[in-house]
C-alpha cells in the first residue's frame, strides 16, 4: 500500500482502528502495539517509521480476533436509542443534601468493594423495568476465553443471590 501511494498515517489509523474493532479484547496487546507503532511513525517518519507499522501488522494478522466488544458496543448504541435515556433508579443515585437522604437517594446501595469477590451479587443498575442486557459475548478466542469464564461465575453469583 505504501509503494501504491497510500499515505502511512492513514495506514497507521487503519492499524490501531483494527486493532480495537476486528482482535478487541482477544489480545489487549493488539492496542499498545498499534499505538506505539503509529506514534513510532509520526516520531521517525519515512522510511524508518514504516517498520514499526510493518511489525504491528505482523502481530495483528497473528492475533487471536475478536469484533464482540464492537458488536456489544453497537447493540449498546441502538439499545440507548429506541430506550431514551431513563431515570436512575433511587437506590444508585447520590445523596448529598438531606433532602435527597429523606427522598431515598442511596438507600440500600451496595458498595461492590465492601462484598464478596468484590461484586454485588445480584444487584441490578438498570433502570426500573428493563432487564438486564448481555450486549458483551465474548468469544472463545485469545483472553476472551477467561473473560468469559469470568462472567460466567459472576452470572453463577447473580443467580444465587436472586434464590
Amino acid at each position: 500500500m505504501i509503494d501504491g501511494g497510500a499515505d502511512p498515517r492513514y495506514l497507521a489509523r487503519r492499524i490501531v482502528r483494527m486493532a480495537w474493532e476486528d482482535i478487541g479484547l482477544a489480545d489487549p496487546r493488539a492496542f499498545q502495539i498499534a499505538n506505539d507503532a503509529a506514534t513510532t511513525f509520526e516520531r521517525l517518519g519515512s522510511p524508518e517509521g514504516e517498520l514499526a507499522l510493518a511489525q504491528a501488522v505482523l502481530y495483528l494478522a497473528s492475533a487471536a480476533k475478536s469484533n464482540a466488544g464492537y458488536n456489544a458496543y453497537n447493540q449498546m448504541r441502538a439499545f440507548v436509542r429506541e430506550n431514551a435515556s431513563d431515570e436512575v433508579p433511587v437506590h444508585l443515585r447520590n445523596a448529598p443534601t438531606k433532602l435527597m437522604k429523606e427522598l431515598g437517594y442511596g438507600r440500600g446501595y451496595r458498595y461492590a468493594h465492601d462484598e464478596p469477590h468484590a461484586y454485588a451479587a445480584g444487584e441490578t443498575y438498570m433502570p426500573d423495568g428493563l432487564d438486564e442486557p448481555e450486549f458483551y459475548q465474548p468469544v472463545p478466542r485469545g483472553l476472551e476465553i477467561k473473560i468469559g469464564e469470568k462472567l460466567a461465575w459472576l452470572k453463577s453469583l447473580d443467580d444465587e443471590a436472586l434464590k
